[in-house]
């Protein structure tokens, strides 16, 4: 692992919100996992336009202590086959404060929502999981 890759890694787990460059900079909640960090877009939960028909995207993490920038990078997206990564929604799921309906989110991301994975370049599959 690079000293970069360790930075997003910790960055990611430590802070449940980043920034993606995408019409403007939008603000996202996101989950770290295997790797990767991962976000859903549409339907109920956030809106981040355009940003899974994108190849990459530049991300921004934050210092939640004192919210300077910790590192910028760019990352591939790629959209997630729910009924096939069962373990990234649950996880998302997890990290996902104040939703009216905890019990069923899978089954409305599934339906209404997108969920796109975004590894950070140059990054390989494995990764500590969170």
């Amino acid at each position: 692992m690079t000293d970069n890759t360790l930075v997003i890694q910790e960055g990611a787990k430590k802070s449940g919100i980043l920034w993606l460059d995408l019409d403007r900079p939008r603000l996202a909640w996101h989950a770290w996992h295997d790797g990767a960090i991962y976000v859903v877009t549409g339907g109920e939960e956030q809106e981040l336009p355009g940003l899974a028909g994108r190849d990459t995207v530049r991300v921004t993490l934050r210092s939640k202590d004192n919210g300077a920038r910790l590192v910028e990078f760019e990352a591939a997206v790629s959209v997630v086959d729910q009924a096939a990564e069962p373990e990234v929604v649950a996880v998302l799921a997890k990290e996902r404060l104040n939703a009216r309906d905890s019990e069923t989110l899978p089954a409305r991301w599934a339906q209404d929502s997108t969920v796109v994975r975004l590894r950070p370049a140059g990054a390989g599959s494995g990764g500590a999981a969170a």
